[in-house]
This record gives C-alpha cells, sequence and structure tokens, in this order.
C-alpha cells in the first residue's frame, strides 16, 4: 500500500483493530444468540417432556381426587384429598373389599367411590344389615356399628363383568342397592392412599 506523505500510514493497524472489535463484537452477539436460542429450545423440550409424562401418569397410573359426600365414612371423609392407583387391575383382579374408583352408570361423567363386596358369580343380600354373600355372613371391620343400618335387600346374583358395591356409611350412601351393579369397564381405579388432612395420611383400607 502506498501513501501520499502526509502521516496517515500509521493510522491504519487502529482501523484495522476496530474492525476486529467490531467483528469480535458481531460473534458474540451472534453467540449469545445462539445460546438464548438453545436455552429456549431445550427448556420447551424439557417442558414437553414434563406435560407428556404427567399426561401419561394421570391417564394410566395415578390421579389424585377429593372426596365428595360421606357415604364411605368412617374410612373416608368429606373433603379428603386421596391418590388412585390405574393401573393396578392390570396386574390383578378386582378383589372384594377393593376401596374403587368408577364412573356412575346412571351419569358416566360423574365418579363415585364405594367398596366392593360382590364379585360376577356371587349372591348378595343384605339381613338387616349383615352383609351375606353366598349364603355365609361377611364380617366388616371396617364397619362400626354407628353407620349401620337394618335395611334388607333380596339375594342378588351378581352378572358376568359386573360388580356389587356398597358405602360404607350405609345410612347415607347411594349404590348397587338402589341403581344395581357396576359394569367393569366403568371402574377405573383403587383407592389407595389419604395424603390430606396431614393428620389422616396414610394407606386406604
Amino acid at each position: 500500500m502506498t501513501l501520499d506523505g502526509r502521516g496517515l500510514g500509521p493510522a491504519e493497524p487502529a482501523a484495522e483493530l476496530a474492525l476486529e472489535a467490531a467483528e469480535a463484537a458481531a460473534v458474540g452477539r451472534a453467540s449469545t444468540r445462539q445460546r438464548f436460542l438453545r436455552a429456549g429450545w431445550e427448556f420447551l423440550h424439557d417442558l414437553s417432556v414434563a406435560v407428556l409424562f404427567c399426561f401419561f401418569l394421570i391417564a394410566f397410573v395415578a390421579q389424585a381426587f377429593r372426596v365428595q359426600g360421606t357415604s364411605m365414612e368412617p374410612e373416608l371423609v368429606d373433603g379428603e384429598r386421596i391418590v388412585v392407583n390405574k393401573f393396578v387391575y392390570r396386574f390383578r383382579p378386582i378383589e372384594r373389599g377393593d376401596v374403587v374408583v368408577f364412573w356412575y352408570p346412571r351419569d358416566p361423567s360423574v365418579s363415585f367411590v364405594k367398596r366392593v363386596v360382590g364379585l360376577p358369580g356371587d349372591r348378595v343380600e343384605l339381613r338387616e344389615g349383615e352383609l351375606v354373600v353366598n349364603g355365609r355372613p361377611v364380617e366388616e371391620p371396617y364397619l362400626p356399628a354407628s353407620y349401620r343400618d337394618r335395611d334388607n335387600h333380596p339375594p342378588t346374583e351378581v352378572r358376568k363383568g359386573y360388580y356389587f358395591v356398597l358405602g360404607d356409611h350405609r345410612r347415607s350412601s347411594n349404590d348397587s342397592r338402589n341403581w344395581g351393579e357396576v359394569p367393569e369397564k366403568y371402574i377405573y381405579g383403587r383407592a389407595v392412599f389419604r395424603f390430606w388432612p396431614l393428620g389422616r395420611m396414610g394407606p386406604i383400607r
């Protein structure tokens, strides 16, 4: 490069340094923008995975519910929060004594919680409040005397694919005595754990 002799030559390094500084600043801004984009993408990815995982848990594994009503007292009290295992019946059959959650047969938009007392093929009846299954009285340790009633219910043979359910508080429960058995396909989980209030936290029996 040639100069005209007026002392401009020494200014060239400063110009080159300024250009390098500008390029470095531009690279830094691009790098920062890439970091933000990468962080945003990772956040959205993690959020999507978390949402899908929660959906999977709620749809197929477990879900929290709030108890409404008194029909399952004293085991479950109005306002308590419980966890329902929605996966358990994929591995074992519904058993007599299970506290199950199901869609109300007369209005499947509503969920009920009751105790299974009769399996498919069982013959269920109530004699002055005493539960009798297949001709034999059934002990119900979860049912204090003050929650029993003295009603009679004629013998009912539980159909295949159906279950006979009762509320523990026999005096205030709307159950199979009123509207019949529950189809197995309507039973979607077993109540397994109470997590609120803390003073009553524990397994549901």
